[in-house]
Order: structure tokens, then sequence, then C-alpha cells
């Protein structure tokens, strides 16, 4: 199969319904985790501004274990009461994250990351874990970021049914 990432055109709302209509067509027919979230952090990288690491942190029944990502090498594990990661894990809420040198326990795996998103990933009321975002611009997110976001977020998890 042959994919080729259509420019996302538009005010921000429409750049995301564009993105997870191609993040659904990556999606489409195929059931497994890894491979989903391969193509979506790939996806995701490459067509949004201003990212320096995207990717998804399984949850293993103890903490989060790093899975595909775009960016550099990250941290391998992340314990749910640390980091922007883990409070998105334990809270099972959305984290934006305007400055995370202020964000009590944050995890510095890339020095250049300055905010964040992160939102959880669950699936029939179970943690599977999150799908993470960083920027080296300091408040990148904004609220229109975190719906369109967490839409990418959800189709992922509905990919897992």
């Amino acid at each position: 199969m042959s994919f080729d990432a259509i420019p996302l055109a538009g005010d921000k709302p429409a750049q995301y319904e564009q993105l997870l209509a191609q993040a659904r067509g990556l999606l489409h027919g195929e059931r497994d985790r890894v491979a989903n979230a391969a193509n979506l952090s790939a996806l995701v990288y490459h067509a949004l501004p201003s990212l320096n690491w995207v990717g998804f942190y399984f949850y293993d029944g103890t903490e989060l274990v790093v899975g595909p990502f775009q960016g550099l090498p990250a941290c391998v594990r992340i314990p749910l009461d640390k980091g922007v990661c883990g409070a998105a894990a334990s809270t099972r809420q959305t984290q934006r994250v305007a400055d995370v040198h202020a964000f009590p326990g944050h995890i510095a795996c890339d020095s250049a990351s300055r905010s964040e998103l992160v939102v959880p990933l669950v699936h029939a009321g179970e943690l599977v874990g999150v799908f993470d975002l960083d920027s080296p611009e300091p408040d990148r997110f904004d609220a229109e970021d975190q719906r369109g976001l967490e839409a990418i977020a959800a189709a992922f998890v509905e990919s897992l049914q």
C-alpha cells in the first residue's frame, strides 16, 4: 500500500479534520497497535509544525514503556507517578503543559522540549498507554491542538477493537 500525505490547508480546525481523515485512512483495516502507532507517529510528526517528538508509550501493567515514535531516542520506562506522561496515564486526562520545566516531576528525555501534550489511551475502560507530543517552543499547544490530537488518539483506540 502506498500513502501520500496531503498537505494540510485552511484554519487549524480544518487542518485537524484533514489530518484525522489521513489517520483513519492509515488505520483502516489494521488492528496491530505497533503498526498503527508507528504510522500515526510518522504522520503527525511530519504534518504538524514545531514538534521535536511524537510517539506512544504503552502501559505494561506497571509502568509506561516506549513504543513507536519519531524524534530523538526517548526514555524507555516512565512510572505512572512521574512526568507529564505519568500524569496523563494516572489521571486518564489529557495533559497540556505550556512550560515543561514548571511541571512538577517533569522527565527531560529531550532537553530541547519546552511544551508537551499527552493524551491518555483508554480501551474498554483499561489504560493502553499515552500519545505524547513534545515541542521545542513554549506554549506550542492550544485547545484546538488538544481537541484535534484527542480525536486522532481516539481513532487509534478505535483501531484496537
